[in-house]
């Protein structure tokens, strides 16, 4: 291998397996890890977790405390509060992940052609994403929300749309970064054109850090959603989704506390949970 080969050549990305045992998971990593799993379990398999509907109430039933029957209480329907938060996880979970989806891969492209291009581009891509950062995130939401409609897929673009700046912004500080490399230079020395230094060479070390921010940006799309669907903006009833859940029994909050409680802490531990495994991937790719 001659030495133009090995300056050009980036160092190969060590294994996850090496990763984890060279930096072994701590407790607040594992335990994130296992409510994400139980949260992806549940949206996946949700019969496996409880027998009740989610949709069907019970007669006689009525807000019922939490109790043997019912783990955590039932609503002014009848309805199962436990079943509801469990399949609720399908609807909340795969909406933030149509979200993140949407704001990654658009976010991505534009970052990664202002930082490559440069020059006139990067100047028209980079006003786009400063409107963009100008306006409020929930105004921006509501806005898209009103030209869509309402409903769960709309709701997830209208999410998606408020995250591509900041996926965007951070891919071409990366990409910048890394096109004034040595191994990048060495590279175009080589007689290498710019399409294939690009695909071999600045991507694959350029995105690593937009990945881990997905992640992150996973826990605030939830938060998001939640919020837009308790503003009445998102999913609409009777689909148990989470943040509308807690506008459903806010009604109640004085006789059925449980009925915001747990509904909300299923949303503050979901938010926690992707924002420490954004914090291990970070810390693991340096």
């Amino acid at each position: 291998m001659s030495l133009i080969d090995q300056l050009v050549r980036p160092k190969a990305a060590p294994s996850p397996a090496r990763r984890f045992s060279r930096y072994p998971l701590p407790a607040g990593a594992l335990l994130a890890w296992l409510v994400i799993l139980l949260a992806i379990a549940a949206a996946v398999a949700p019969g496996l977790f409880t027998d009740y509907s989610p949709t069907e109430g019970i007669a006689g039933a009525q807000r019922l405390a939490p109790q043997a029957s019912h783990w955590l209480g039932t609503d002014q329907l009848g309805r199962d509060l436990y079943a509801r938060i469990v399949w609720g996880a399908s609807h909340s979970l795969s909406a933030a992940l149509v979200a993140v989806a949407l704001g990654l891969v658009v976010g991505t492209l534009l970052g990664v052609l202002a930082g490559a291009t440069g020059g006139k581009t990067e100047a028209v891509v980079m006003r786009i994403i400063d409107v963009l950062l100008s306006i409020p995130g929930l105004l921006l939401s509501l806005s898209v929300i009103i030209l869509l409609g309402f409903g769960t897929v709309n709701a997830a673009i209208a999410v998606g749309v408020t995250s591509i700046a900041n996926f965007a912004r951070l891919a071409r500080a990366e990409v910048v970064r890394v096109r004034h490399s040595d191994y990048v230079e060495a590279a175009y020395g080589s007689g290498g054109t710019f399409w294939s230094v690009l695909w071999r060479h600045i991507l694959p070390n350029s995105l690593t850090s937009v990945i881990a921010f997905s992640a992150l940006q996973f826990g605030n799309a939830i938060l998001a959603l939640s919020t837009l669907s308790f503003l009445g903006y998102g999913t609409p009833p009777p689909t148990p989704e989470w943040g509308l859940l807690i506008a459903e029994g806010r009604n109640y909050i004085s006789t059925a506390w449980w009925l915001t409680t747990f509904p909300g802490l299923v949303v503050v531990a979901i938010v926690l949970a992707a924002n420490r495994i954004s914090r291990q991937v970070s810390g693991a790719r340096r």
